[in-house]
């Protein structure tokens, strides 16, 4: 069995350089590879392109790389909690790519499946067509158009599980599944951070959700926030 553990955070993101394509794991702050986010920062690595559900917030996640202008390109479908990417898109030095949440579950996943595109209702008659080729299909006796979408081919994919073993076997845990299989499917290159490492054999196989057949390094991380976007509750005297 091949052992695919690095030491750290850094050691596994020693190949990444300027102008890469980066897809990342994670819905909101839940789930997101914070380990190797940090790394990036620290790395300084710059005109990256990321694919994320969402940028982050201002001082957490990607936002902290959106803070250090090391972002280029942004590909995601939900960005509303993050008041400096909207400052970098509008004034024109954030470029980004707004693509409805399932086609974008669906275009990481194809890169996966090696699929080189797929086609979907969603985006049709949009702004999100423009420039696309769209096609007629019959489908269930229905006819109307479809739009093609190319799958995603990062080349790296970040993703972050609640334990892995040595051989990239992966468990997420409640919705922090969210995003990151589809994530790991796709990396040319992909690395996974765990809050526990164990050995091959001390995960039950019918839980596991990434087989380690999709990752190619693997560290157990550290010092993590998991922080909550938005914490709302009820003061105390409506609950009496």
């Amino acid at each position: 069995m091949i052992d695919k553990t690095v030491s750290n955070a850094q050691e596994a993101i020693s190949g990444i350089e300027d102008g890469m394509c980066i897809s990342l794991g994670g819905f909101g702050l839940c789930g997101i590879p914070e380990n190797l986010i940090a790394a990036l920062l620290e790395k300084g690595v710059k005109n990256l392109t990321c694919i994320s559900n969402n940028a982050g917030v201002d001082d957490f996640g990607l936002g902290l790389l959106l803070q250090k202008k090391q972002i280029k390109k942004m590909i995601a479908s939900y960005v509303g909690e993050n008041a400096e990417f909207e400052r970098q898109m509008l004034s024109g030095e954030l470029e980004v790519d707004l693509v409805p949440q399932g086609t974008l579950a669906t275009r990481l996943m194809a890169g996966g499946y090696g699929l080189p595109v797929i086609f979907t209702p969603a985006g049709v008659g949009t702004e999100v067509a423009e420039g696309k080729e769209v096609r007629k299909f019959t489908f269930h006796g229905v006819e109307k158009d479809y739009l093609m979408e190319y799958a995603f081919e990062p080349d790296y994919a970040f993703v972050k599980a609640w334990k892995g073993d040595t051989a990239g076997n992966l468990v997420y845990r409640g919705t922090a599944q969210n995003f990151n299989h589809a994530v790991a499917m796709c990396g040319k290159i992909t690395i996974a951070e765990v809050e526990e490492l164990v050995e091959v054999g001390e995960l039950d196989p019918n839980y596991i959700h990434t087989p380690g057949i999709f990752v190619n390094k693997i560290f157990q991380g550290e010092k993590y926030e998991k922080r909550i976007e938005q914490r709302t509750v009820r003061n105390r005297e409506e609950n009496e």
